[in-house]
Order: structure tokens, then C-alpha cells, then sequence
């Protein structure tokens, strides 16, 4: 009897707290994501077409290989596209990476417009030519559109315009740009060294990895800005397996593929890593709330009850939200024999790991390897960076960029968002507080689908929205 009056009083207050969600998300009022770019034609079209000078220049990057010869060839053609910033602003090219210097009236908080002038490489068949440049269909075609030389094109062009106009910005700015970006090379790492050498230290950076992203979630409709406040960290992982090999007529039990295999599936069907929502991530749940419809409105709006749950469904329901939530590993590599008929001696497998906040580097390393020592795995690590720093959501510098993308982009909600790429930003976070990951252009599901892949684009239409936020932004440092 009395376990029944326990249960009784467990589904009763199950249903008031059900009950209390659903008024609380009652009194959210419903929004809607309104932003569409409206430019003028012609505009668009004068900005596709520099852009599309500038994909036309190959500057795919090669890991640990001195390309500087390649990247010079790639600033004539930016000089040729941006007269003036080449002629008027202090120009520091070091190994073919770009540092603009532009006097502003004051010089206490300098402003960072920075992204990355390399590309990955273009495999695949594509319906445009990788490098063609092509303008169709309201797109620019080719590698290095959306990733990122719309960045690059856009804060160097709004650069072109304001000093066409004669004016002078209220802080100094600097234009940042490497070619080492693609395989996380020592490039940005020499401008920012550059500049802890000239005593300065940004009051603002604003890289590449957010966006104005259509449909963010499922669920979610319309375009929103994503401002990236934060980058997990990364690591490249090779495990190894060793044995006398053998003929494969007479295989012996848990050869090196096998123990692989298997320690591959302990990493995909077990729970590893911990599950966290960082504050950032609640703070974009609790941003995009008003635009969801109602199942995922209830849910958003009060974390206070559902979080364990969404914390166990987001892996399943998105791959790209789960990732805010733990540390990944995403096995990418493996070889072993090179015949049919031959047990390897040596089985190799090669994954990316990328690291959260609550569960940084060491820690996830550390599982990591006693992981992989009960398969008899050995573990090596390279290229190894923890999480970055945040950027403060509630600062002043972060509600400078909100403010501007209000300003320029009536309509577009913005939220927070964490980068679980990796960008040059990281390296800025010596000499600055106030890291935003956001390139101002409109990244559909085609343009997301591009990037690394084939057909990269972006649409022509975006590119206007683009140059004016870098304007409004340079402006607002004085405000």
C-alpha cells in the first residue's frame, strides 16, 4: 500500500512539473527568423566576380611545405582586386601570410578582421571546375567560396570602400590573413607574434567557423547568426597493432584488423566520454527557444527539467549538436596487409578526436589509452591542442558583434554556438580576451555540404550583407 501511494505521489509530480513546463513555455512568445538578402544586382554581381578572381587562384595548402612563392603570387592578384588597401595601409607579409595595419583615431582597442587565405584540396567530379571562378545560377563555383575567401574578399572590399571615402576609423584595425589555416600550420602563429611584438593586443578578433546558418536545427527554420564563442580542442590518434603475421589459410585468433575492429566498436556503441551541456550550448538552446515549434520549444525552454534527457537523445538526433556535448572520436584511417592472402604484422587505424571543456585533453587522452592498452592497442598522438578559451557571451565585445549583425542583417536572430572545427582563432587567444567566430555570409545546406567536399558555393546575394557587416562593425569600435 504503500508503494503504491510512493508511486502515486511520483506521477503526480511528474504531471505538475510537465504541467508547469508547458505554461512556462506558454509565455514564451513565438518568433520567426525573417532575414533575406535583398541586394542590389549589380553590387552582388561586381563582388562575385572579385571573388571569383580570387577562387581562380589555387591556393591549396600542403602540410609542413614552404609555399610562400605560391601565396605571392595569390596577394598580386589581391592587389590588383584592393588598390588601396595595398597602397594606403602598413602591408607585413611574413612566409606568405598577410598582416594589413590601418591607423585608426585612437589606438586602446584595436580591431582583428581575420580569416584564411588557403583552401583544402579539390578531389572529386564537380559541375563546375574547382577553379573555374564560374558565377551560375546565383552562386559562385569553386574551392575556397564559403571557406574562406568570401571572408577574406569581404573585410579587404569594405576596407576599399571606407578608404575611398576618406574615412578613418575610430580604432586601429588589422587585417589578418594565413595560408597555413587548412592543416593548422605555424602561419597565424607569426602574425600573432608579430603583433605581441608591436604591443598589441586586440580588443576584438572576428575569424571564420560561425555564419548565418539556414535552418540550424531541425526544427528550427530560417537563417540565424551563429557566433562561434569557443573551438573544442583536437588530436590526431594513430593506434597500432603488432603481430608475427602469418598466412591468411591459417588465421590465428585476434589478429591485429581483429582487435582493431573490435576496439573500434567499444569507442561506437559505449558511452565513453561524459555528457555536458555547457553554458554556452544551454544559452543557444535557450536563444533559438521562441523560433522552434512546440515539442522542441517545451524542451528548450526548460532545461531545468528536460536536460538529462536531451543531454541522451542530441548524439542520436544530431550529430553536430551531440558534439557540443562530449568529446568525440571519429576513426578516419586504417590500413593493414597489402594482399589478400596476408596476415598483417603491423594493423593501423587513424581517428581525429575533439575535445569539450569538461572533459579537456589530458583526460580524454588518458581514456584514450587505457582504452586501447586492454586490446593490446599502442596509442600515438599528434597534433594536440586542448579546448580554447570562451569568449564572455554577456561582454561587451560579444554584444558589439550582436549588435552589428541586428544592424545589418534585420531579422536574423543571433545566438551562441560552439565550433567543434578547429580555426586560426585559437592562436589569437594569447593576445585577446575577445575571440567571435563568425564569417557574415549565408551558409545553406548545400554551402555546408561543399565545404571539403565537391561543388563548394556560396550565393552571390550574400556577399553585399558581407562587406556592409565588416563596415558597420569597423565603425562600431567607436561607439
Amino acid at each position: 500500500m504503500i508503494a503504491l501511494w510512493i508511486l502515486c505521489g511520483l506521477i503526480c509530480l511528474v504531471l505538475l512539473l510537465l504541467l508547469a513546463a508547458v505554461i512556462h513555455t506558454l509565455t514564451v512568445p513565438g518568433k520567426r527568423s525573417e532575414y533575406e538578402p535583398e541586394p542590389d544586382p549589380a553590387e552582388a554581381r561586381r563582388l562575385a566576380e572579385k571573388l571569383a578572381r580570387m577562387v581562380q587562384y589555387d591556393t591549396v595548402s600542403v602540410p609542413e611545405t614552404n609555399q610562400r612563392e605560391k601565396f605571392l603570387g595569390f596577394h598580386r592578384v589581391l592587389e590588383e582586386l584592393f588598390p588601396r588597401v595595398h597602397r594606403e595601409l602598413e602591408k607585413t607579409e611574413i612566409d606568405g601570410n598577410l598582416l594589413f595595419c590601418w591607423k585608426g583615431q585612437k589606438h586602446d582597442r584595436p580591431l582583428v578582421l581575420m580569416s584564411h587565405q588557403d583552401v583544402v584540396p579539390a578531389e572529386g567530379e564537380w559541375q563546375h571546375p574547382p577553379f573555374s571562378g564560374d558565377i551560375a545560377g546565383g552562386l559562385v563555383w569553386g574551392r575556397g567560396t564559403s571557406d574562406t575567401k568570401c571572408s577574406v574578399m569581404a573585410f579587404l572590399e569594405a576596407a576599399e570602400q571606407l578608404l575611398a571615402e576618406g574615412y578613418v576609423p575610430p580604432q586601429d584595425v588589422y587585417l589578418s590573413s594565413s595560408c597555413t589555416e587548412e592543416w593548422a600550420g605555424d602561419g597565424c602563429p607569426k602574425l600573432v607574434a608579430e603583433l605581441k611584438r608591436r604591443g598589441v593586443r586586440p580588443w576584438l578578433v572576428v575569424d571564420e567557423g560561425g555564419g548565418i546558418i539556414t535552418d540550424p536545427i531541425g526544427g528550427i527554420h530560417g537563417n540565424f547568426a551563429m557566433l562561434g564563442v569557443f573551438e573544442k580542442g583536437k588530436a590526431d590518434v594513430t593506434f597500432t597493432v603488432r603481430s608475427n603475421g602469418g598466412h591468411a589459410s591459417a588465421p590465428k585468433a585476434h589478429s591485429p584488423l581483429a582487435r582493431l575492429a573490435a576496439l573500434v566498436n567499444h569507442f561506437e556503441t559505449r558511452p565513453v566520454f561524459r555528457r555536458r551541456m555547457p553554458k554556452e550550448v544551454a544559452a543557444m538552446f535557450e536563444t533559438l527557444a521562441p523560433y522552434a515549434s512546440f515539442p522542441l520549444k517545451l524542451v528548450f525552454t526548460n532545461l531545468w527539467l528536460f536536460r538529462p534527457v536531451l543531454l541522451k537523445v542530441l548524439p542520436v538526433i544530431s550529430a553536430q549538436a551531440g558534439a557540443m556535448i562530449r568529446t568525440t572520436i571519429a576513426f578516419t584511417m586504417a590500413k593493414g596487409s597489402d594482399a589478400f592472402n596476408v596476415m598483417p604484422q603491423e594493423a593501423v587505424i587513424g581517428a581525429n578526436m575533439r575535445f569539450i571543456p569538461h572533459q579537456g585533453m589530458e583526460e580524454s587522452l588518458r581514456i584514450v589509452r587505457e582504452k586501447a592498452e586492454k586490446f593490446g592497442a599502442e596509442v600515438t598522438v599528434s597534433h594536440a591542442s586542448d579546448v580554447s578559451r570562451s569568449c564572455d557571451i554577456r561582454g561587451e565585445a560579444f554584444r558589439t558583434v550582436e549588435r552589428t549583425v541586428a544592424e545589418v542583417f534585420p531579422g536574423c536572430p543571433s545566438s551562441p554556438y560552439v565550433m567543434t572545427g578547429a580555426t586560426d582563432a585559437r592562436f589569437y587567444e594569447e593576445i585577446c580576451d575577445s575571440v567571435v567566430r563568425f564569417a557574415p555570409v549565408i551558409y545553406g545546406p548545400e554551402q555546408m555540404k561543399g565545404m571539403h567536399g565537391v561543388n563548394e558555393t556560396i550565393g552571390m546575394d550574400c556577399l553585399p550583407g558581407a562587406v556592409a557587416f565588416y563596415r558597420r562593425l569597423i565603425a562600431a569600435m567607436g561607439e
